[in-house]
């Protein structure tokens, strides 16, 4: 009987619900819809000594270590391992999934949950600063249609990365 018991335990220890701090497009209840069909439960929380920057050429964020900086956001409670898979897919190549350290705003407790962090620490496109309520006003509307087309495409085992669904629904709109 233990037996059983024991990989039941196991089962649903290796099937975690995790937790992931983002910062960026993320933020909005509406992408994380499209990409999860659902929206997790939230909580505002602070990621320290991290920058947020924006990305020349493109309308989402990315963050990197900067001493005495810090980045607010959101936590998603209660993500899957499916849907870990679904975020990973769309933060693609250009970000590494890393262990942070978080604090929730309500309630100050210290969190360790998953990021998004920019994988290239010298990149010369990351400059200054990315402002959430700009880019809902100016993107929001096309990174959603962008993110619908990014999810449908992940129903196909020939799917695009996100890296070039974006690519091609931003070019497709200049010409």
């Amino acid at each position: 009987m233990e037996s059983n018991t024991t990989s039941v335990v196991l089962r649903t220890q290796s099937m975690g619900l995790h937790k992931v701090f983002v910062y960026g497009s993320l933020q909005a209840e509406e992408v994380v819809k499209v990409l999860l069909k659902r929206i997790p439960h939230a909580s505002p929380a602070t990621l320290n000594n991290y920058h947020r920057f924006s990305i020349k050429g493109r309308v989402y964020p990315a963050i990197l270590p900067v001493e005495d900086k810090k980045v607010t956001g959101k936590v998603l409670s209660g993500i899957t391992d499916p849907e870990l898979l679904v975020l990973d897919a769309f933060e693609d190549f250009e970000y590494e999934r890393r262990n942070v350290d978080v604090t929730l705003t309500d309630t100050s407790e210290k969190l360790q949950v998953y990021a998004y962090v920019w994988g290239n620490s010298t990149d010369p496109d990351l400059y200054g600063e990315w402002d959430l309520e700009e880019w809902k006003k100016v993107h929001m509307k096309d990174f959603v249609k962008m993110t619908m087309g990014f999810a449908e495409e992940l129903e196909h085992p020939e799917a695009k990365p996100r890296v070039e669904a974006y690519e091609s629904f931003y070019h497709q709109d200049k010409k």
